[in-house]
């Protein structure tokens, strides 16, 4: 009895390796390994792309266990029960949009939204650069797919992973697999997709422009209101943004407040890293190969890329426009850092300053576009949930 069941699961594999879905996950294998080469190798983007890469690899293995139980009596490989880890993990973190929250609360106990106290009129630099946003949802429509689907792939745009996830998670839970991959994928590619942007748009002269910085001191009170303030204003005019401005703004009064530092420190190390870790083998749990490797997946990743440049180019001539209002005194460099990779965007921005100009150091008016690309991209979504959820 135990040899037959030994040969009836052997015949299983023999038969899942020799078909199409077989040879779709041998190379979703290959793709796993080729993550955790860049995570590994190149440093992209480490702590997401190195447990996605080793969700990919335990997803896409036969009889994996990691997915549930399997049958194979019939010479046919069949996943009879999905209670594995990584079916687990993605029921409870994922489909109910626990992970994504938890992080936004780690992101805001790490993030210093003084610059952009410091300098409001960063908010809209924050807004431009969500506009590929909303191009992407219209070419995507005009491509073909549905207007949930095209959503979802327009939030990629925003370069920020959670957002990515719960918007796609609500609206295209199919789709989340490429959907999350480009997201993070193109998070890690930013310094080598922004600069190209930004150099094309401007000059070296342009690009060499120094700011002042402002002596305005942000008191605690300030820092204290704000939070609490967007909180209650987002709610009230894009209550489906709520749970992520909510959730970012949690993390951020904890910074702020100073009186819980333990959980504040906890938000901004255990919980992250924690949280990152689980959200990062579910989301690789969603690269099948049968549901992954098709013309659909080519086309998000296009798509997404698209609206990554879209939104660097339309923040670029944002900034644009503020140098013509003060003049020829503001960098436009800095409207790049408008979308959500925090701090990423930030560096990149300064990076490119300083090499036109050695001793040009803008990179706190950067990180002020920056912190407002990411309530910007939270709201962006809201507003996506509003209007197709």
């Amino acid at each position: 009895m135990i040899w037959d069941s030994f040969g009836s699961l052997f015949a299983g594999v023999g038969q899942w390796l020799a078909s199409a879905d077989g040879v779709r996950g041998l190379i979703m294998i290959v793709i796993g390994c080729l993550l955790l080469f860049l995570a590994v190798a190149k440093d992209f983007e480490p702590l997401l792309l190195l447990p996605i890469g080793v969700g990919c690899i335990w997803a896409n293995l036969p009889l994996s266990a990691f997915l549930g139980e399997w049958d194979s009596s019939d010479g046919h490989l069949v996943l009879r029960a999905a209670h594995g880890l990584l079916s687990a993990l993605y029921d409870v973190g994922v489909a109910n949009e626990v992970f994504p929250l938890l992080i936004f609360i780690g992101i805001g106990a790490m993030t210093d939204f003084g610059p952009l106290l410091e300098n409001p009129k960063m908010i809209f630099l924050g807004g431009a650069g969500q506009f590929g946003i909303f191009l992407t949802l219209l070419l995507a429509l005009a491509l073909g797919f549905a207007p949930e689907q095209a959503a979802s792939i327009g939030v990629i745009g925003a370069i920020d992973g959670p957002t990515s996830i719960y918007v796609s998670a609500r609206l295209s839970p199919d789709l989340l697999g490429p959907i999350t991959v480009a997201a993070y994928s193109y998070m890690a590619l930013v310094p080598i997709i922004m600069p190209p942007v930004m150099r094309l748009l401007t000059t070296p002269a342009q690009r060499a422009i120094k700011m002042a910085y402002s002596s305005r001191t942000i008191s605690r009170t300030v820092r204290i209101v704000f939070p609490v303030a967007v909180t209650i204003v987002v709610g009230l005019l894009v209550p489906f943004a709520l749970p992520l401005v909510g959730s970012l703004m949690l993390g951020n009064l904890m910074r702020e407040s100073g009186v819980v530092e333990r959980l504040a420190r906890a938000a901004q190390n255990e919980l992250a890293n924690v949280v990152t870790l689980c959200l990062g083998l579910a989301i690789g749990s969603t690269m099948v190969g049968a549901n992954f490797l098709n013309l659909k997946t080519l086309a998000i990743l296009g798509l997404g890329l698209f609206a990554f440049v879209a939104d660097t180019a339309v923040g670029v001539l944002m900034g644009h426009f503020y140098r013509i209002v003060t003049r020829g005194k503001f960098n436009p460099l800095i409207g790049a850092a408008g979308i959500s990779a925090f701090p990423m965007a930030a560096r990149v921005v300064q990076r490119e300053a300083a090499k036109a100009d050695y001793g040009n150091f803008i990179l706190m008016h950067a990180m002020g576009a920056n912190a407002a690309g990411q309530i910007a991209s939270a709201m962006a979504g809201g507003v996506l949930l509003a209007l197709l959820a």
